[in-house]
């Protein structure tokens, strides 16, 4: 059976440090032991490593190494990406703040990844969101549907 491939956008990575939110640190925690043990293929883009940068010094470093240690590919963020990324803004379903995250969800859509793993319920790991997305997903010629979810909502079949 093939790996799933999943794109884990910035807030997992920093949730792999939330002490202040021990539930969604446990379950990133338990995906992150997934991952170790080679369930899944992970990707990230240069757009994670931007918003990783404008973390504080202590967390920026704490970040880097944990990418460091886990080794995601890292995808372009291409022509395609930036127009998919546009409608998304363009059409409304994301705000025009959320700027990082349609290219998230662009990026993760334009390299026909599994899914998108996030802790961004608002913006991205949400039904409504996720249905409107996959929506301009599908008038831009992107037929494979695109799974945005926690970290808790995957899960390695034994």
């Amino acid at each position: 059976m093939r790996k799933l491939k999943l794109y884990l956008e910035t807030s997992v990575w920093n949730f792999y440090y939330a002490d202040d939110a021990l539930d969604q640190k446990m379950s990133t925690l338990q995906f992150f032991e997934q991952i170790k043990k080679g369930a899944y293929e992970i990707f990230i883009s240069e757009v994670v490593l931007k918003e990783i940068a404008r973390a504080s010094h202590r967390k920026r470093e704490l970040l880097l190494q944990l990418i460091a240690e886990y080794r995601p590919q890292e995808l372009d963020v291409n022509e395609a990406v930036l127009e998919l990324a546009d409608q998304y803004l363009a059409q409304g379903i994301l705000p025009m703040t959320a700027d990082a995250d349609s290219k998230h969800a662009a990026v993760a859509t334009v390299y026909e990844l599994d899914a998108l793993i996030s802790w961004n319920l608002k913006h991205l790991a949400n039904l409504r969101k996720m249905e409107k997305i996959n929506g301009v997903n599908l008038t831009q010629g992107y037929v494979k549907k695109l799974e945005l979810i926690t970290p808790l909502e995957v899960s390695k079949d034994d």
